[in-house]
């Protein structure tokens, strides 16, 4: 899977998670301070990415580090590829 392509599936599920329009998110977007999420909205989103990704459960340390949708773009390409 290349990262374009599991950026667009991450705008999907932060659009969808976060009730936000696909196209106000960018590669750039912190979770805490551009999209709004609190500690509950990410721990739904890890599990909805944990989903379809099929990645099974991602290790609380792993995800201290993600605090941009690039973030976890990147991350996510590690796991995958």
């Amino acid at each position: 899977m290349t990262m374009e392509a599991i950026f667009k599936t991450m705008q999907d599920l932060i659009a969808e998670q976060f009730a936000l329009d696909a196209d106000e998110i960018t590669m750039e977007s912190s979770f805490a301070d551009d999209l709004g999420a609190d500690s509950v909205d990410l721990v739904e989103l890890v599990m909805a990415m944990e989903e379809e990704f099929d990645i099974g459960e991602i290790d609380e340390e792993e995800l201290t580090g993600l605090k941009t949708v690039g973030d976890c773009v990147r991350f996510l390409n590690s796991k995958l590829n």
